[in-house]
């Protein structure tokens, strides 16, 4: 025979009443754990990866730049996915190794999926300036912006080369002022967690 909980059996009410909270506190620790874990994962991966800057608070500057053949390329084309904005300069030894050594790899990854996006902008003049540097297999959009009036007006940058994360709604989530490891695992699910 099963115990119901009668309106008259105090004891039905009591372990009734005691199960609830058993179960709700079960709830509120699983929601804990959960929510700490994805914390120690972010926090983790901050500290894998060093950002200068980490963030969701400063929506990305929208910008128009011309591409390799001259045809125009807005910045905000890219929402709904993840934006790895690369700014480079061909006077600056450390940007070429990137794109001679690493940067081709990463390209290669972001193009067999819809989810991450590399954009690279160059300050030079337009892309006979650059031609001999970029490897032939990068299908990235390159952009340019000889004046500099979205690389150094729009988004600060002086020093090369530096990287912007923007996540799918358009929100700056890190940037780096330096050259990265663009094979790293870390990088990726850093990436694929916006």
């Amino acid at each position: 025979m099963t115990a119901v909980a009668a309106p008259g059996n105090p004891s039905a009410k009591l372990a009734l009443g005691a199960f609830v909270l058993v179960a709700l506190f079960a709830a509120v620790a699983f929601g804990s754990a959960a929510l700490d874990g994805e914390h120690r994962r972010a926090t983790s991966l901050n500290e894998t990866l060093r950002p200068d800057y980490a963030g969701e608070t400063f929506l990305a500057p929208d910008f128009t730049l011309r591409d390799r053949n001259g045809v125009p390329f807005r910045l905000s084309s890219l929402r709904g996915r993840t934006v790895v904005l690369h700014f480079w300069s061909s006077d600056c030894p450390p940007c070429i190794e990137e794109l001679s050594e690493s940067l081709p790899a990463f390209d290669d990854l972001v193009q067999n999926t819809h989810e991450i996006a590399l954009v690279l902008v160059s300050v030079d003049a337009n892309w006979d300036a650059v031609a001999p540097l970029v490897p032939r297999t990068m299908r990235a959009p390159l952009l340019f912006d000889p004046d500099r009036s979205v690389v150094e007006r729009k988004y600060g940058t002086r020093l090369f080369p530096e990287t912007w994360i923007i996540d799918p709604r358009g929100v700056i989530r890190a940037r780096f002022d330096r050259t990265l490891d663009w094979t790293s695992p870390a990088l990726l699910t850093f990436l694929r967690s916006l």
